[in-house]
């Protein structure tokens, strides 16, 4: 090559280098810029090279040293230049694969592979050294390393394995055969991270996944389904304990309702009735308050139609004595309802006087939307649902079952319901007119505070889940207490 030609390709390549490597490192973080910005490069470089007669992929150099010199300097900036441009464009594939976990792995084994293969053409074509007898005299240097780190190549291969079958993504909660479970938080090339349910931190190796029977909860989707047991004294009909049962599914708020929950009697003998529930919840998360309200419901229906559950061999009732029916199920009703507990027994004794008994049907209408109602109304047995409608859509806002109430915005404010309340189920249960509880609101204050918190706590629910009441204000119960007090001439 030409002296002059010689200077020109070191000055072009020189500038082109000092001018590329600033601008690299300030897109740094933007991959498509950056990706860009070396296939400008590598047109560039090849523009020069060839213009030259330079072949970057043949061997051998041109002219005395120092052409000699300028062309494999060249040659290399070229493989380099090609080399970044590869691992940019499977970084920038595997981010539109929007695959995080398994991108990481893959784009890391097809970015090394490139870079073996660059070094190895640097080798071969810019010093002349044959690659296969470097490969051949490097064989036994490979066995010894291997056996070195065959533990470690044990968790890279499994890692590839485990991304290649794709048992789990990251943000998967995994169980795995000795029942440690959790949320994929990370993975690399050893190991796996999972997140425990006591946010502690798990670092698994892959060999141990790979051998290890490996249940995904959340695949094919994040919906997980739950099973609760319960054992009853076969005082009834299998048939009438399980509708009983159909009837605390229908009152979950937790569960989903397509699937719909199922109830299937599993056991029968001179002990019990031994039932279980199965639901679906919308992830693994939920598993523990959708359990807890299956158990507190199945506990409060249970008590509603004196069905007895059994713990262990014992028969016993769920209060842990033996059945008893008193015949005053207003007063029971009344007991049931943690809301009247602030009373003195003899109090809830003539309130329960004045209640007065009340059925719905299935389906049935209680109160349309935008109506008050004018008594408070306890549920003995049954599932009322309170659904809003507005703009042609529904939102369901709350399912009131037994040992709960409603009405108590219309009975202590005066206030509009949000929604349709209808009887989900044939629901048995009492109403108090607002006049009679007035007279003792003025005994029990302490009730007062009460109702005021759970109205409190009806009213903010509701707004959160009602987007066009979401930015109204949410009263404390003490201002609701102060209001109440006020409407009923409460001291």
């Amino acid at each position: 090559m030409h002296p002059s030609l010689f200077e020109h390709l070191v000055i072009q390549v020189g500038a082109l280098l000092i001018l590329t490597i600033p601008l690299r490192f300030i897109v740094r973080y933007m991959a498509r810029t950056k990706l860009i910005l070396d296939g400008l490069v590598f047109v560039a470089l090849s523009v020069m090279l060839l213009s030259r007669g330079i072949v970057p992929y043949s061997p051998g150099h041109q002219g005395d040293l120092s052409a000699g010199i300028a062309t494999g300097a060249a040659k290399a900036a070229w493989w380099i230049s090609l080399s970044l441009v590869l691992v940019n464009v499977i970084r920038h594939f595997v981010v539109f694969e929007r695959r995080p976990r398994e991108g990481r792995l893959v784009r890391d084994l097809l970015s090394g592979l490139v870079y073996i293969g660059t070094g190895l053409s640097l080798v071969a074509y810019v010093f002349n050294v044959p690659v296969g007898t470097l490969i051949a005299t490097s064989g036994v240097f490979a066995i010894v390393l291997g056996l070195a780190m065959q533990s470690t190549l044990n968790d890279v291969f499994s890692g590839i394995a485990l991304n290649l079958g794709q048992a789990y993504v990251v943000g998967d909660w995994i169980v795995l055969d000795d029942s440690l479970q959790g949320r994929v938080i990370e993975t690399n090339w050893r190991s796996t991270h999972l997140l425990s349910s006591t946010n502690d931190v798990i670092i698994l190796p892959n060999s141990t996944l790979a051998k290890s029977r490996l249940t995904n909860f959340s695949s094919p989707d994040e919906s997980h389904g739950i099973t609760v047991t319960t054992r009853f004294l076969p005082t009834e009909r299998p048939h009438v304990i399980v509708d009983a049962m159909k009837t605390v599914l229908l009152g979950c708020t937790k569960v989903m309702r397509a699937p719909p929950p199922s109830v299937a009697v599993v056991g029968l003998d001179g002990d019990a009735i031994t039932l279980e529930l199965g639901a679906r919840i919308k992830n693994v998360e939920n598993v523990t308050e959708a359990k807890n309200e299956i158990y507190d419901l199945v506990y409060r229906h249970s008590r509603a139609c004196r069905l007895s559950l059994v713990a262990g061999p014992i028969r016993s009732d769920i209060n842990g004595t033996t059945e008893t029916k008193t015949g005053d199920s207003a007063l029971e009703c009344l007991n049931s309802i943690p809301l009247f507990q602030v009373m003195l027994p003899h109090e809830r004794a003539a309130l329960s006087q004045l209640m007065v008994r009340v059925y719905f049907a299935k389906n049935q209408m209680i109160v349309k939307q935008n109506n008050a109602l004018t008594s408070l109304i306890l549920i003995e047995r049954g599932v009322v649902l309170i659904e809003n409608h507005e703009g042609g859509q529904t939102t369901e806002i709350a399912r009131v079952s037994s040992g709960d109430f409603f009405g108590e915005r219309g009975v202590l404010m005066g206030m509009l319901e949000h929604g349709d309340i209808f009887a989900l189920t044939p629901t048995h249960g009492y109403e108090i007119a607002k006049d009679r509880l007035a007279g003792f609101l003025k005994d029990r204050p302490s009730l007062t505070e009460e109702l005021a918190a759970v109205l409190s706590h009806r009213l903010e629910r509701e707004r959160y889940l009602l987007d066009h009441v979401g930015g109204i204000s949410q009263p404390t119960p003490a201002s609701l207490s102060a209001k109440i007090r006020s409407l009923f001439g409460l001291r």
